[in-house]
């Protein structure tokens, strides 16, 4: 049995915590978002022939051959796409789906519209809302069970109207057939760098 004083000495320690070797490495603060500097107002009309749809929820507006804008769908979190940079290595179901409905609305689409949020996100993206010839591009995707929403986990960006379109869309929608697209990704963070720490990550 152990003696009065190792158990003293052993409270101790828990009391102090973790050496700083043992202690979780915090992650790093993410930056914060900047003022959107492109007018957000309203809706602006956009050619649709200047869309170019990265997956099911990011989209790229080639507003000339110097000026591309990163738009980060509002709302929606869709299932991900393979992006070895981004430390996906692979697809997650449903995936390529989400991404195939926005190509397909894209592509037909008669009419563009965006408003953007008043902020930038983290990584200079726009954040706005799409409608495609009058219908928000953010419910189409909910109500085809091809989206999570994301007005829950960031809020509503300063666009209360268009965020509550999408909550009411996603209780209508039910329970979804994938993995939340936050989870997966932090799964494939750990997997990726399993990977990488062995070698094996593929460069493309």
């Amino acid at each position: 049995m152990p003696s009065i004083r190792t158990l003293v000495a052993c409270a101790a320690l828990l009391a102090l915590g973790s050496p700083p070797a043992l202690r979780a490495q915090a992650p790093a603060p993410r930056p914060s978002p900047s003022p959107q500097p492109r007018p957000h107002a309203a809706r602006v009309s956009v050619d649709p022939a200047l869309v170019q749809v990265d997956d099911g929820d990011t989209v790229q507006i080639r507003w000339s051959a110097s000026d591309a804008e990163q738009v980060r769908i509002l709302g929606i979190d869709t299932p991900e796409t393979r992006h070895v940079e981004h430390d996906l290595p692979y697809d997650q179901p449903f995936g390529r789906e989400a991404e195939a409905f926005a190509q397909g609305a894209f592509a037909t689409a008669e009419r563009i519209e965006l408003r953007r949020s008043s902020t930038l996100d983290p990584f200079g993206r726009t954040l706005g809302y799409l409608w495609i010839d009058g219908r928000n591009y953010s419910v189409l995707v909910v109500t085809a069970r091809l989206a999570e929403e994301s007005v829950t986990r960031y809020g509503d960006n300063g666009l209360p109207q268009e965020a509550a379109e999408v909550l009411a869309a996603a209780k209508n929608a039910g329970p979804l057939p994938f993995e939340s697209p936050g989870a997966f990704r932090a799964r494939m963070r750990e997997v990726s760098r399993w990977m990488k720490d062995r070698g094996i990550y593929p460069a493309h």
